[in-house]
């Protein structure tokens, strides 16, 4: 049985997934149905009757109340058995358990552990995925067919896209000319890139002539279990970073099993807001990036050693991938203090 980090919050997806018929998704091994009440809040269950464990997304709305689809049992969005159309009575035990559900920042976020422990104050900063007039976002979504925490470290280690992003973002070398560093800061981790003194990147063609010298960075900012923030700047050699630009992207991971990852990804940019043609292209190149480079050899990797202890495995150590590493310290970390306190 997997160990989960239970008192977090996990995505479970974006607000716009969350449609007329709501959405069905697995997290941590357990079916949830998460829908749109009639006042706009989000409502969370179990997507399994108690009767004969028919999914209640494939039953029908009477206004904030689930009808199954099987039976029609019906059900609050607090989970309460409210009918039995069989008789007045309704039957011990058919209640349906419930999921704390926040939204917050375009984001449906779902609490792992007891209801009554949530705490909102824990939902990491993603503030800047929501639209404004000064800023556009683009999103996208993917199922790997991998564990979680292998997708933190290719996240961690983005030393990666000088070999498997050549046909895409395609470094040109530049890690190679940075620095990397790591710092813990409470839960929270930071894995960064620091590259001074280089041709302007990819990132920044047409912000600057091919022969300026600019500072480049990529700060990534990991939160348990696997939520994930990447700062992808540029300024001027030497000058304050102030001086530059910055875009940032929310890179977040779901356990749906234990062999099976939600990948939640967004882009955020400054130009171009009312262009639909700029949201086709960025799509498309992530798209490819993360669904037709990284998917693929996350996945390959961890086919390697499915079902097989990570640290049994005798991962050799470069350096660069201190970042991963050491998040898979602090979850191990935090679960076994949570297991402590019972």
């Amino acid at each position: 049985m997997p160990a989960w980090l239970r008192n977090c919050w996990y995505m479970a997806g974006w607000s716009n997934e969350i449609g007329d018929a709501g959405l069905a998704r697995t997290i941590l091994d357990r079916p949830v149905f998460i829908y749109r009440l009639a006042d706009g809040g989000i409502a969370a269950l179990l997507d399994r009757c108690p009767h004969r464990f028919a999914p209640l997304s494939r039953g029908t709305r009477e206004g904030d109340a689930i009808v199954c689809g099987y039976h029609g049992l019906t059900f609050s969005p607090a989970g309460k058995c409210v009918r039995n159309p069989f008789a007045e009575r309704i039957p011990a035990g058919t209640d349906v358990p419930t999921f704390a559900a926040v939204e917050r920042d375009g984001i449906v976020w779902l609490w792992g552990g007891n209801e009554q422990e949530a705490d909102p104050a824990l939902i990491a900063d993603f503030s800047f995925v929501p639209d404004t007039p000064h800023s556009r976002t683009v999103r996208g979504y993917t199922l790997m067919q991998a564990n979680y925490e292998y997708g933190t470290d290719n996240l961690l280690d983005l030393s990666h896209i000088e070999f498997v992003h050549k046909g895409t973002f395609a470094g040109q070398g530049v890690i190679f000319a940075g620095k990397h560093s790591v710092r813990v800061e409470g839960d929270t981790l930071h894995s960064n890139w620091f590259m001074p003194g280089i041709a302007p990147p990819s990132v920044a063609y047409g912000r600057y002539p091919p022969e300026a010298k600019v500072d480049h960075w990529l700060d990534m900012r990991w939160n348990a279990p696997a939520a994930m923030r990447l700062l992808i700047g540029a300024c001027p050699h030497g000058e304050p970073r102030a001086s530059g630009f910055e875009l940032p992207q929310a890179h977040i991971l779901t356990p749906a099993s234990e062999h099976e990852t939600h990948y939640f990804w967004s882009s955020t940019r400054y130009h171009d807001l009312d262009s639909p043609e700029t949201d086709a292209l960025l799509k498309e190149m992530f798209g490819n990036a993360f669904d037709m480079e990284d998917k693929p050899m996350i996945e390959a990797a961890y086919a390697n050693v499915r079902g097989k202890d990570f640290w049994a495995e005798k991962p050799v150590s470069l350096g660069i991938d201190q970042g991963g590493t050491r998040a898979r310290r602090v979850l191990e970390t935090m679960i076994r203090a949570e297991r402590a306190r019972g």
